[in-house]
């Protein structure tokens, strides 16, 4: 049987009241036990001032047995400058089992006392010291059983015992209404609701309504809205770019065709010796190129969105050489001599990690660098903290910043005209795959560093997100 949070909060509340009304009757039982003593000290005292103002002689034994009676007592003792009374039943009591002094004390032991007095079953001859209200110099002592006084505290814990269920119970259930709506209520809301979103997210009738409230529910309700709406937003992109990576995925083949046939045209205009054809064949190249890297970057986003790593170990230094090498095979016509790749990774350093797919986080930051307009791309690398971080930096004109909030973003973080804005992502798929993270370290006039973390160790052979 499941049990809700209402009942809990019920339940608990319950718990907690009646906790605090054990609180409040430890000391109360106690001043109770206390007040009931002085009642019969008090009574005796008022008895011997009676007995005191009577000539001794003319004092009857029915007369001190009627007056022993009514003050519920064995006997009684006043002490008083040198002096006493003694007042005692024919049928005097056996020895006294304890002894209790009210002018000595503290909390702790008359609770104590309390307690002790409400746990036996037997009856005990107790004797009571107490001072007497002409000064403290008089002591009055009574001797009376402790059955009727134990009776008297088991109906005063009754009593409390009633009363604290009423409050419990009353408490208990203006906590339950009020939590119920004001917590409850708007918690059942939000759960029926995140269930429906998950059976339907593209349901727009299954959206939270945003809450007017100003407290931490509101706000919760107004995030969860904002979340689902960010949400189907972008489903409704991932659905798009699906459809985009099947179609491209269909035209690939004569695509790749009819770019190969430009190659070769554009091949055989280099060889001709005309000016004019010498003027354009460098754009054309360009614009061949511009086409096959929409092509291959669309489509190793889309094929590749989760494929496995291979991990071994192998020096980065090696790996980054391979990587500016393979940037700088491009054209003749289209390449730049001014280009430098600047390899400053320590020969120490060593990842485990999947060559073929780091390899492609390089080539992606050195060419988005070098298409940029930069001369220069410099990666660094050092050890810190079992992580490799790795730097790659360049001096080109920075990334404007209205193109930083997406820079991450398929087809939306690219920062030059023409660009897939794919580089980006697929570098950080890649690092993400490994445990890494790529990040955005700097970005000014003066250039762009792009940081780089993997873990040291071996990364597992979990998939691609």
């Amino acid at each position: 049987m499941t049990i809700g949070l209402s009942a809990r909060l019920l339940l608990l509340t319950v718990f907690f009241v009646m906790v605090a009304e054990f609180l409040i009757y430890t000391p109360s039982i106690a001043r109770f036990r206390k007040v009931y003593l002085e009642d019969h000290v008090n009574r005796a005292h008022l008895a011997t001032v009676a007995l005191d103002a009577v000539p001794e002689l003319d004092i009857s034994k029915g007369l001190g047995d009627e007056i022993l009676a009514q003050t519920g007592v064995h006997a009684i003792v006043l002490r008083a400058e040198g002096r006493h009374i003694l007042v005692v039943r024919k049928d005097m009591p056996p020895a006294v089992d304890a002894t209790f002094d009210l002018r000595h004390g503290n909390f702790v032991m008359w609770i104590v006392d309390a307690f002790d007095a409400l746990g036996r079953n037997e009856n005990r001859v107790i004797r009571v010291l107490g001072s007497s209200p002409k000064g403290p110099e008089t002591t009055i002592e009574v001797v009376l059983n402790e059955t009727p006084m134990r009776e008297a505290m088991y109906y005063y814990s009754k009593r409390i015992l009633q009363l604290s269920i009423v409050i419990s119970l009353i408490t208990a259930g203006l906590v339950y209404l009020s939590l119920h709506l004001l917590l409850v209520r708007p918690m059942r809301r939000i759960t029926e609701t995140m269930t429906a979103f998950r059976e339907d997210p593209e349901d727009m009738s299954r959206t939270l309504a945003p809450s007017t409230r100003s407290d931490e529910i509101g706000g919760a309700q107004r995030e969860l809205a904002a979340m689902q709406e960010q949400l189907r937003a972008a489903l409704r992109q991932k659905t798009r770019l699906a459809t985009l990576g099947a179609a491209v995925a269909k035209i690939n083949h004569d695509l790749r065709n009819s770019l190969s046939t430009a190659v070769l045209i554009s091949d055989r205009l280099a060889d001709i010796d005309d000016p004019e054809v010498k003027k354009f064949t460098p754009r054309l190249y360009q614009s061949i190129d511009r086409a096959v890297e929409l092509c291959s970057q669309t489509l190793s986003f889309v094929a590749d969105a989760t494929p496995s790593l291979k991990p071994t170990r192998f020096a980065l230094r090696e790996l980054v050489a391979e990587a500016g090498e393979s940037i700088h095979a491009v054209p003749a016509a289209t390449a730049d001599a001014s280009r430098r790749w600047l390899n400053g990774v320590p020969e120490t350093v060593e990842v485990n990690a999947d060559r073929q797919q780091l390899f492609r986080v390089f080539t992606n930051l050195g060419e988005n660098a070098f298409q940029a307009g930069c001369t220069n791309v410099r990666v660094s690398a050092r050890t810190n903290d079992e992580r490799v971080v790795i730097d790659v930096a360049d001096d080109g004109p920075g990334i404007p910043v209205k193109a930083r909030h997406d820079l991450f973003q398929p087809f939306a973080g690219s920062a030059r005209a023409g660009g897939t804005g794919l580089g980006l992502v697929i570098a950080r798929d890649v690092m993400r795959a490994h445990g890494g993270e790529i990040t955005l370290l700097h970005s000014e006039d003066d250039g762009t560093t792009f940081r780089l973390e993997l873990p040291a160790q071996r990364p597992g052979p979990a998939a691609m997100p």
